[in-house]
């Protein structure tokens, strides 16, 4: 059994199609699924049933699956420790980021980081939290900045930051006459929220409510942005994070408040697998960002 015959039955699992897992392999139809009969004759076993529109791992098939998955990834570090360069931001580094962070958090980061590590080969991936923790777990990402908490089984993690929550309100709406808000004042009152899967969109909800008092949703929103332009068309309120307070793209007509101690904020962290062969260009990777944060949100201390 070969490491290409290990990384063929990978890309059939995760693409549970024979003619997408040989495209993604760079190879013919033919030589995959001959590939794949080669192992199973091997095993004496079947590792996939085949239906007319999917194929899916057997239950043995799926711990065949995992073992190669760890085998591969052992590879890829001994790979790794082989042509380790002086310079350990190099290369490829494919970094997840949820949407509430990524657009507002990455501007400030990259042109320097680019200047500092002229040789890195960024290459950012925007999706939802659960998607990056599953991406990490395969091997599609090296890290993600997520918001904890969550399932770090088999993670890493470094925190980055505090970054504090704000009111938006619409200019005629009575919070936006105060200088601050005590969370109290919002306890109860209709809010626009991010859509389900948003870590913040929990966050906010756990802001927002007390143990008689749940939050009430008013209308949801697929990003930050889709949320502010509501907030300045007078629909109601939400609450954003220090660095989205600044609209992409332009002006909007909304108010700003801070809030009263004790402060509603969320943590921003970088996750990455314990078994991560670069390691070394994570912690680089952490230490950059903290020492280059932009204003609005504040470095925390490195965790034991």
């Amino acid at each position: 059994m070969t490491l290409q015959e290990l990384r063929y039955l990978v890309a059939l699992a995760e693409h549970a199609h024979f003619g997408r897992a040989a495209a993604a392999c760079h190879v013919s139809q033919p030589s995959l699924s001959a590939a794949l009969k080669k192992v199973e004759d091997e095993l004496g076993m079947p590792l996939f049933e085949r239906s007319r529109r999917r194929v899916f791992p057997t239950a043995r098939g799926e711990r065949v699956v995992e073992q190669a998955r760890r085998v591969l990834e052992e590879m890829a570090r001994l790979e790794e420790l082989a042509r380790l360069p002086d310079d350990p931001l190099s290369g490829v580094f494919r970094l997840g980021a949820i949407p509430t962070i990524g657009p507002y958090l990455m501007p400030h980061l990259v042109p320097s980081l680019h200047e500092t590590y002229p040789r890195l080969q960024l290459h950012l991936i925007e999706q939802q939290t659960a998607v990056l923790i599953e991406q990490l777990h395969q091997g599609k990402l090296d890290a993600a900045l997520l918001s904890p908490p969550l399932d770090e089984s088999g993670l890493d993690r470094a925190d980055l930051y505090r970054e504090d929550f704000h009111l938006a309100a619409p200019r005629e709406h009575p919070l936006a006459r105060r200088e601050r808000i005590d969370l109290a004042a919002i306890v109860g009152e209709p809010l626009l929220l991010l859509d389900e899967g948003h870590c913040l969109r929990d966050q906010v909800l756990e802001v927002c409510s007390t143990r008689d008092t749940p939050a009430r949703e008013l209308l949801r929103g697929s990003s930050l942005e889709t949320l502010r332009s509501m907030v300045a068309a007078g629909v109601g309120c939400t609450l954003l994070p220090s660095l989205a307070l600044h609209p992409i793209g332009g002006a909007s007509p909304v108010e700003i408040r801070p809030f009263d101690e004790p402060v509603p904020h969320r943590l921003v962290s970088l996750y990455w697998r314990r078994s991560f062969a670069r390691v070394n260009s994570v912690h680089e990777l952490v230490g950059w960002i903290v020492r280059h944060l932009p204003s609005g949100v504040a470095a925390v201390e490195a965790r034991d």
